[in-house]
């Protein structure tokens, strides 16, 4: 993978992160880089779920696509929040 690509999956991530703590529910006490890194597999994951039931090649924006890869994120983000949560040590 050129550096080009992963600068691009990196700024994608973030994004896709971002909008998936938008839109799940509650407060998400999560670091930027656990954001970041549900956001590029949310990216991976929702391409490959637009693709294997056919509607990531349309014309113009794949709105289905990104609405998929959005709505992973915030799955991602609401689940490594709830994980992420219960590893830290209250005392």
């Amino acid at each position: 993978m050129a550096v080009s690509g992963i600068i691009s999956a990196v700024v994608i991530g973030l994004i896709l992160g971002v909008l998936g703590k938008l839109v799940a529910p509650g407060k998400q006490s999560i670091p930027w880089w656990l954001t970041i890194l549900v956001g590029i597999i949310a990216a991976f994951l929702g391409t490959a779920i637009a693709r294997g039931l056919g509607y990531a090649d349309t014309k113009g924006i794949d709105w289905l696509e990104i609405i998929t890869q959005v709505v992973l994120a915030a799955i991602g983000v609401t689940l490594a929040a709830s994980l992420y949560g219960k590893r830290q040590v209250k005392g």
